[in-house]
């Protein structure tokens, strides 16, 4: 076993403190990565604080890991000691469904193996994430990390960049699309930067002036402010896509109804509440809400070659883990520009200290 330091929440209440615990020994196909950043999302704080039920403690989160190899299993092939890696929300799924079979893991239909707060399908186990000095992964839910990328900017593409990215791709975004991007936050930022990578027109929706200067510098081309009524009347129905970011209750209406005919909005938020919804600007325009959610390894390996060949990453500010907890409130209020990214030498540092 392999004697491991991190950060972990022994409760729903509890703050998140340091806990050490084993990780497993490496099997045939097994990949360890030393960590070097992980980046904080949102989910990581629904999940410590039970939001989402069922949480089973002590809890370690992180599912935006960028490490290098330390060590690798006799079968592994696609990676060595000494390579970047990453690791994203998934660590297994079944691999024999119809949905894994088509490299859509995060569809598994005999359920995937969360990063942390999952169930290991050898060892019943549950999973510990990135929140901690290393991590020991199937090669075959690992990713390579270009040396193209900054490192700590590249690890909230493996949620934040991944679950944007995704329905973009699938719903064919491209030159000659037009493309509303619904909150800016830590998914927003990401999906203005890849839309307008794709060569579409993008548009921040916002309920706030002082966006303006930021979602421009993103990656929009034009920012709408969805409070003011002559400004959103100037563009209903214009739009072939909308990406919605935000995990809040608001009003979907109002967005449905800037679709063109046969228009697709696209949900990656989660609010805690359910949306109520008019079905008249669906009908009256034959328009689609759909949903979408992360990606596939393959996917997201091709999402990451594409970051490295465009030069996207995050916004980002790095963190000491120790300064986790303050993160997380200041996270609620919105106050980070636009990811927290925690410095796992901080992490280190405290483990030689103790």
């Amino acid at each position: 076993m392999l004697p491991t330091l991190s950060y972990a929440a022994a409760s729903a209440k509890a703050p998140l403190a340091p806990y050490r615990f084993e990780r497993r020994d490496p099997r045939d196909l097994d990949v360890v990565i030393d960590i070097l950043y992980c980046g904080v999302c949102h989910s990581d704080l629904h999940t410590v604080r039970d939001e989402w039920g069922k949480g089973e403690y002590p809890i370690v989160p992180g599912h935006e890991i960028i490490g290098r190899v330390t060590a690798v299993g006799k079968g592994v092939t696609k990676f060595k000691v000494g390579d970047m890696a990453g690791v994203g929300c998934l660590v297994d799924s079944c691999r024999e469904c119809a949905s894994c079979k088509e490299d859509l893991e995060q569809f598994c239909e005999n359920g995937f193996t969360l990063t942390y707060a999952g169930k290991d399908r050898h060892d019943g186990r549950v999973t510990q994430g990135g929140y901690s000095s290393q991590i020991v992964v199937d090669e075959a839910f690992t990713l390579r990390i270009s040396d193209k990328l900054d490192p700590a900017a590249a690890a909230p593409l493996l949620c934040a960049g991944i679950t944007t990215y995704s329905p973009l791709k699938h719903w064919k975004v491209g030159k000659g699309s037009k493309v509303g991007v619904v909150g800016l936050g830590g998914l927003g930022h990401m999906a203005l930067k890849l839309a307008h990578a794709f060569g579409a027109k993008v548009v921040q929706f916002t309920t706030s002036e002082s966006k303006r200067e930021d979602a421009l510098r993103l990656g929009a081309d034009e920012v709408v402010l969805s409070n003011n009524p002559e400004q959103m009347k100037a563009h209903a129905g214009t739009f072939d896509f909308i990406l919605d970011t935000v995990s809040a209750k608001h009003d979907l209406d109002v967005y449905l109804q800037m679709l063109k005919r046969g228009g697709t909005m696209t949900l990656v938020g989660v609010p805690d509440k359910p949306a109520e919804l008019g079905a008249g600007a669906l009908i009256f325009g034959r328009r689609s809400l759909a949903g979408s959610l992360i990606g596939g390894i393959a996917e997201t390996q091709e999402m990451l070659d594409f970051c490295a060949e465009h030069g996207i990453a995050s916004d980002i500010e790095k963190i000491n883990i120790q300064d986790i907890n303050e993160a997380y409130e200041r996270m609620l209020k919105s106050d980070v520009k636009y990811r927290f990214v925690i410095d796992m030498a901080s992490l280190k540092k405290e483990g030689a200290a103790a």
